[in-house]
């Protein structure tokens, strides 16, 4: 949603989630991927943690991330739904070293694609990370073609191997998720205009009264 339309209207704000199971690295991928560290201990995030990432995307737009790290427990509890508000991209992080964590993924993804939506009602564009490939290749755990067919399956936009020990992925992913947020948000723009005002991506209160659909962005 832009910031400022009437100034710039280039600049935007995104709200982007960052779940999975405790333990995953979440909080890992982001120091990383905003401030180009990583801290080999961290003490578990609890509720929720944010960071801001600014970039200027394909030359044409200044982009604000505004990154949620959400606690791996919070999936159990209520207080997801009000975390979510608002939020137009997500990344859904499991440890390719647990099994526990990847069987989690479905959890995780079915939490989000029903407690937040786009203006239209559809889900928000999610991408999944195979996070600490540096400890495990993920040919020990999936083929890629059954990564494809899961990712397929659950609609998800991509799926990444990463590690924020060795760097590995975690640039792409964001990539492409911020690709998938701004091509939902450009698509909102005409017909914004034909309606007589902007619809902010995002702020869709739930999926049509009689439908709803889970598609692949």
């Amino acid at each position: 949603m832009p910031v400022g339309a009437e100034a710039d209207e280039t600049a935007c704000l995104y709200k982007v989630l960052v779940v999975g199971e405790a333990g995953a690295g979440k909080t890992c991928i982001i120091r990383r991927y905003v401030h180009g560290i990583f801290q080999i201990s961290t003490k578990s995030t609890i509720g929720v943690d944010f960071a801001l990432k600014m970039l200027a995307w394909q030359g044409e737009r200044q982009i604000t991330l505004q990154i949620w790290d959400i606690a791996g427990q919070e999936h159990y509890g209520q207080m997801t739904r009000v975390y979510y508000q608002s939020a137009v991209g997500a990344l859904v992080v499991f440890d390719l070293t647990k099994a526990d964590s990847f069987e989690a993924v479905t959890k995780w993804k079915h939490d989000i694609d029903n407690k937040v939506f786009l203006s239209d009602g559809r889900p928000i564009p999610c991408v999944l990370l195979a996070n600490k490939c540096d400890l495990q290749p993920l040919s020990q755990f999936k083929s890629k073609e059954e990564m494809d067919a899961y990712c397929q399956e659950l609609s998800f936009a991509g799926w990444f191997e990463t590690s924020a020990l060795k760097e590995i992925g975690i640039k792409e992913a964001f990539d492409k998720l911020v690709e998938q947020i701004v091509r939902h948000d450009t698509q909102e723009a005409p017909r914004d205009a034909q309606a007589g005002g902007r619809v902010r991506i995002g702020e869709g209160k739930g999926p049509p009264a009689k439908e709803k659909k889970s598609g692949c962005c």
